[in-house]
């Protein structure tokens, strides 16, 4: 029923303007809609993400945004990294840590967060 439908992920913050200066400065993704100061909505690729206000911001506890880089996964990380985005690093079976990279086999995993702590990564899948 929804299967061809495309779906967008909703992040919750505390402070939107805040969360434009992660978004855009940090991450650069592009604004392509707002509702106020309570909505903005940003174009990832073929993708929306929608970044709104809500009290419950932060309260997630899993990864709410994967973004697939494949191959440039070291590079993209690196740069986020010289833009002050501080990667998570978990103790996770029969996964070892390169630098920021959590190598498991041949997939490479970068997690972060946004200042409102939601859990973002990076995949080379």
């Amino acid at each position: 029923m929804l299967g061809n439908i495309d779906a967008a992920p909703n992040l919750a913050v505390k402070d939107v303007a805040v969360a434009r200066r992660f978004y855009e400065d940090t991450l650069g993704l592009s604004q392509v809609d707002a509702e106020g100061d309570e909505v903005v909505v940003y174009r990832s690729g073929n993708t929306r993400i929608n970044v709104y206000r809500s009290e419950f911001a932060g309260t997630n506890q899993a990864t709410a945004v994967t973004w697939q880089v494949g191959e440039d996964i070291e590079r993209l990380a690196a740069a986020l990294k010289a833009k002050g985005v501080r990667f998570e690093h978990y103790d996770m079976p029969d996964t070892k840590l390169e630098g920021d990279l959590h190598v498991m086999g041949g997939m490479k995993v970068a997690w972060f967060k946004d200042p409102d702590g939601n859990i973002l990564n990076l995949i080379n899948g």
